[in-house]
């Protein structure tokens, strides 16, 4: 999955590191879900999602399938 974490972090000059003491997670973390090794559960989701100020759909760029 595509995220703009990377992108908004840059924005506010934030470290993965500083973004990830802010939501509870390892730099790890943040770096996996950068490069879209990792799935954010709905709960880290939602703590990124408000700590950017933004939606969850505004940070996670959710592709559908055509065949579902």
């Amino acid at each position: 999955m595509n995220t703009r974490i990377a992108e908004l972090r840059r924005q506010q000059k934030l470290s993965q590191e500083d973004l990830a003491k802010a939501v509870g997670v390892t730099r790890q973390t943040i770096t996996s879900l950068e490069v879209g090794k990792y799935t954010a559960s709905l709960v880290l989701a939602h703590k990124i999602a408000r700590f950017f100020n933004l939606t969850i759909e505004d940070i996670f760029l959710f592709e559908e399938e055509e065949n579902l």
